[in-house]
């Protein structure tokens, strides 16, 4: 990456707002994250703002068949899966100040309204929510010292849950002339039964733009093929925008492709130029180097992931496990191994039972993820006990590890109604129940933003596979959940040679369990997907991938 310089005589603040058209799910964020990757080896300090209209203060209470993931920052906000591509891009940890939501927004300045913020004055949509966008924006921009700070706005220009964030971008446009730019990420489809492709969607969202009273100073195409000069040329005459500021982002086979192809495209110089930053080399090496070494991972390895937040409808979301899919990729392209990731809904195996061992003899390793609730859950029993028999490697996340602590006391200590609290309260053998924190927000269903939510140390234990893989006494490591290993039973389950490798720093809560005379058989409390990078695999991850290559051989 690019040494990060400072101009130590002033402090500009600039802001690059990204919003979409004609479609969202278009890759907006991809594109926000790679514009700051390339920014930020230019030696500017970026940082990146997810804008999210819905009325909820965080999505830690939808379902992920709708929202997908849901991303944890550091200090233990539940925010949008976009946030953790700015991470893995940026290479930066971000915070709660880097995501905003309308609903979010609007407690705030109902809340200071209530306790005579405004001095009696008439609160109104127009500015004052527009001012409460901007004041939040202002200050990711200032927690994070950036020059640039990229701020997507969720959806698509048109909407009009988006309007309030078109006019703060008009307000803050209007009282920093020249340090506000606007992008638009728009697609422009190929109809099979026309053949070419279609600039018109385009063009009507920039007219929704005007009409919010923006102009887009780029605008990037997403498309199945590249866009070619006669298109760019319609745009350009269309949109009122220079030809060098239509941009081609074209589908890629890996989202980490796209910084170098907007490189090529001369997006970052564009917005150096128009934000009159001195013009520097972009230090792309690493993401030439990570593109190159995606390519020469040829050698295929076969991950089985067991969850249920797949189905929506006749599609298959793999959104809800979008950290976990990444953290996946970073550790096999480590090894130059090309993940082959399978998908496989526990329920099937709940309905089939049958279908487990010749599903799961195919894999080279197996990976049980976080989740909630009983659906699905004899699947995932089953899973873990194929794993843990036939000696498979196998990774479970936060549920993952509560998982496999109930197989092993139902399968080897015989507690056949061994179970977590969450799902039967009355089980004789609590293995797993909740957290004495949670109790009273669970009775008053405070269910919001009370989880045991962000980073907290683990302690690991000298001579296991934990200490080894990280290389470290201490590590920091990201949580959410309510659930825990009930530690009454905690020598009953050494017993079956379950190592508890990490422990909180007072020894009451299980972060890490291995098994013994296992080639690797892992879980973790914690998310360890949330802090995997591209250049950085996170050593959970890095070391159950080295298990299932060798396995392969």
């Amino acid at each position: 990456m690019g040494k990060t310089l400072r101009n130590k005589k002033s402090r500009r603040r600039t802001t690059i707002f990204i919003a979409g058209g004609v479609m969202s799910g278009v890759g907006k964020g991809v594109a926000t994250a790679s514009l700051g990757a390339l920014l930020k080896a230019r030696g500017l300090r970026v940082t990146a703002v997810k804008i999210d209209p819905y009325l909820n203060v965080d999505p830690g209470t939808m379902n992920p068949t709708e929202h997908g993931e849901v991303f944890v920052t550091k200090d233990g906000l539940e925010t949008d899966q976009d946030l953790g591509n700015y991470e893995r891009f940026l290479d930066e940890d971000l915070g709660r100040e880097n995501s905003i939501t309308s609903g979010l927004v609007f407690q705030t300045i109902i809340n200071r309204e209530r306790s005579m913020g405004y001095g009696g004055k008439t609160v109104e949509w127009v500015p004052d929510v527009p001012l409460e966008i901007i004041g939040r924006i202002k200050a990711a921009a200032e927690a994070a010292d950036a020059d640039v700070t990229l701020v997507e706005i969720g959806g698509t220009v048109g909407e009009y849950q988006n309007l309030l964030y078109l006019e703060a971008c008009r307000m803050m446009r209007l009282e920093h002339p020249g340090d506000v730019l606007v992008a638009l990420v728009s697609y422009l489809p190929v109809p099979g039964n026309v053949g070419e492709m279609k600039t018109k969607p385009t063009q009507y969202a920039v007219r929704s733009l005007n009409s919010a009273g923006l102009q887009p100073d780029l605008i990037i195409c997403r498309s199945s093929v590249p866009i070619d000069a006669p298109r760019k040329r319609k745009l350009s005459v269309s949109c009122n925008v220079a030809p060098e500021d239509v941009i081609a982002c074209p589908d890629v086979e890996s989202i980490y492709a796209v910084p170098m192809m907007l490189e090529q495209e001369g997006a970052a110089n564009e917005v150096v130029k128009k934000l009159k930053f001195k013009k520097t080399k972009a230090d792309g090496e690493q993401w030439r180097s990570l593109v190159h070494r995606i390519k020469a991972s040829t050698k295929p390895l076969k991950i089985g992931v067991v969850g249920k937040y797949f189905s929506t409808g006749d599609f298959t979301l793999t959104d809800a496990y979008l950290s976990v899919l990444e953290a996946i990729k970073h550790s096999c392209w480590h090894e130059h191994r090309r993940p082959e990731i399978v998908w496989l809904n526990s329920e099937d195996f709940e309905k089939n039972p049958a279908k487990v061992a010749p599903t799961l003899k195919a894999l080279d390793g197996i990976i049980v993820p976080g989740g909630f609730g009983s659906r699905g859950v004899q699947g995932k029993l089953l899973a873990i006990k194929y794993a843990r028999e036939h000696k498979m490697p196998y990774l479970g996340l936060c549920y993952g590890m509560q998982m496999a602590l109930i197989e092993i006391a139902r399968d080897v200590l015989g507690w056949k109604d061994a179970n977590t609290t969450e799902i039967n309260p009355e089980t004789s053998h609590p293995v797993i129940h909740l957290m004495d924190e949670q109790q009273k927000k669970m009775e008053d269903r405070n269910y919001g933003g009370t989880m045991r939510l962000g980073d907290y140390p683990c302690v690991l234990k000298r001579g296991s596979k934990a200490r080894e893989l990280y290389d470290a006494e201490i590590v920091q490591e990201r949580h959410r959940h309510r659930y825990e290993a009930n530690p009454q039973y905690r020598k009953d389950l050494e017993s079956t040679g379950v190592v508890f490798s990490g422990m909180s720093p007072d020894d009451k809560l299980a972060e890490i369990m291995e098994l013994k005379n296992h080639p690797f058989f892992m879980a973790s409390q914690f998310h360890p997907e949330l802090t995997s990078r591209p250049f950085r695999p996170n050593p959970l991850f890095l070391g159950f991938i080295k298990a299932a290559a060798k396995r392969k051989k």
